[in-house]
């Protein structure tokens, strides 16, 4: 008789991108690199490709909330990250389902600007982002903008990423991961982690003349499949950061542009 084997389930709750290039859809290849199941929810539709968002559709809050609710009744994910939640409506959803008891660990990548520019999550929405979800998520992964918006200020240096990390955590009780991949005349990607106890250090070599585009939500998805692996947070975050040093560095040529190669490990 064979013996079949089994997967932890992971859950990403963010927006499809028409492009395969981020969203759930990079977010399902992580997990599936990492050998977990992957679940979605949709908070919206976009019409995108690598150079540009041409259009953004978001799903009605009580469909969202929908299927939440027919993934935890038959699919409960040991571990879960949100991306591009775009309306307030669909923050609101997000806050009140991990509100209840016993939810699994949560990660938030707090998408508010693509690559290309355009704005992804709405000004009315950032408040609501901030001060309701970040307080009950394990993790927070802001990239430089993010992290500038969330401190409230300017963040030029490794010393700055440090105190911002502190910030976050001392002003929601969540861990940081501040990523700091935009800092200008740097040699290495650096990216502080902070959980209140430890911090972490994190450098890679830059890979030039490569794409960003759905590194943040490849980065957030391979931290989400480790704790769903269970795995701790510290440990989660090195492999994260190993996983996506090594799928930048082999980007594959789609068409004239590249992409992230969540696979590289084969």
């Amino acid at each position: 008789m064979t013996t079949r084997s089994s997967q932890p389930v992971a859950l990403t709750i963010a927006g499809s991108d028409s492009g395969g290039g981020a969203g759930v859809q990079v977010d399902l290849k992580t997990f599936a690199a990492f050998r977990v199941h992957g679940t979605s929810a949709i908070t919206c539709l976009t019409a995108q490709n690598p150079r540009a968002v041409l259009g953004i559709h978001p799903t009605p809050p009580g469909f969202l909330r929908q299927q939440l609710e027919a993934l935890f009744a038959e699919l409960p994910p040991s571990a879960v990250k949100t991306g591009m939640l775009f309306s307030r409506a669909n923050i609101r959803v997000a806050i009140d389902w991990f509100r209840a008891p016993g939810r699994p660990p949560l990660v938030v990548d707090p998408v508010m600007v693509a690559s290309s520019g355009a704005r992804l999550l709405r000004p009315a929405a950032i408040k609501a982002l901030i001060e309701g979800l970040l307080p009950l998520a394990r993790l927070v992964t802001p990239n430089l903008d993010e992290a500038q918006i969330l401190v409230g200020r300017p963040l030029r240096s490794i010393e700055d990423l440090r105190s911002a990390a502190r910030e976050i955590h001392q002003a929601y009780g969540c861990a940081a991961l501040v990523k700091g991949g935009h800092l200008r005349q740097m040699r290495e990607a650096v990216d502080i982690f902070y959980d209140g106890r430890e911090e972490l250090l994190l450098t890679a070599p830059f890979v030039r003349g490569v794409t960003t585009h759905g590194t943040g939500c490849t980065y957030s998805a391979a931290i989400t499949a480790c704790l769903a692996m269970g795995h701790p947070l510290n440990k989660s975050v090195r492999r994260a950061k190993e996983h996506i040093t090594g799928a930048i560095a082999h980007s594959i040529r789609i068409g004239r542009h590249s992409t992230l190669d969540a696979f590289w490990r084969r």
